[in-house]
């Protein structure tokens, strides 16, 4: 990104847009332009904070050996890399104390199934959970799901390290990114915000928040409310 000192105003890119609405008032343009500068700068900000995250030195190695069972037979954590040098992982809330698995983890992940192989061409991107591999394979059917990479991990050792457990010994989504370089594997970054860090009336949540379904509804008049959550299955 370029150096801010070198970004034009945000007020000043709002003044080069020339969109416009029909039967849209004075009183709707200014406040909709004072909100458009605002958009501009938020943009500005995700990509500071995406810079600041490349910049990140290097992470802990990853020593352990891994386990897992994969749709297609036993894969080592290395495995999960395939070809790539960068590996995606999310740990679902599907693990063998459930009966069904969380839906907001399902309806992250029914997002990002039809987005998974534009993912995989730049990144090797992994579902995880503490379920037998033949119950998530069972579900992803189920779900209709085609494209994610699901993986059972066999005795909750990753789980465990990389907080896809919680305190109580229950499942707990999480969301890591790790690199192999020169053959050495590294945690590169995770989210880390969660009960601790949420602010007053909001939810626990990441940002950039990484479901499409809060980004499409944060855009309504409605917002994404304070009552409401996806549910595995909707009667209409």
């Amino acid at each position: 990104m370029t150096h801010a000192t070198q970004l034009v105003p945000a007020i000043e890119l709002v003044k080069r847009s020339s969109m416009r609405f029909p039967n849209e008032s004075d009183d709707y343009r200014h406040a909709r332009n004072a909100l458009l500068a605002e958009e501009i700068e938020l943009r500005r900000h995700i990509e500071r904070v995406a810079e600041q995250r490349r910049a990140l030195p290097p992470g802990g190695e990853v020593t352990s050996r891994y386990h897992f069972q994969g749709e297609h037979g036993p894969v080592d954590f290395a495995g999960l890399f395939g070809d790539k040098q960068t590996l995606v992982v999310y740990s679902y809330m599907f693990g063998p104390q459930r009966e069904r698995p969380c839906p907001m983890c399902t309806s992250l992940l029914s997002a990002w199934d039809g987005e998974a192989r534009d993912v995989g061409q730049r990144v090797a991107l992994a579902v995880v959970a503490r379920s037998p591999i033949d119950r998530l394979v069972a579900f992803k059917k189920e779900r209709g799901w085609r494209h994610l990479r699901l993986y059972s991990d066999i005795d909750g050792s990753f789980s465990r390290d990389y907080h896809g457990i919680d305190k109580n010994g229950g499942d707990d989504a999480a969301f890591n990114v790790f690199t192999r370089r020169d053959g050495v594997i590294r945690h590169f970054w995770a989210g880390e915000m969660g009960m601790e860090s949420a602010d007053p009336g909001q939810d626990p949540r990441g940002a950039p928040d990484l479901m499409p379904l809060w980004t499409i509804l944060d855009v309504t008049p409605e917002g994404r409310g304070t009552d409401w959550y996806p549910k595995l299955d909707y009667d209409d």
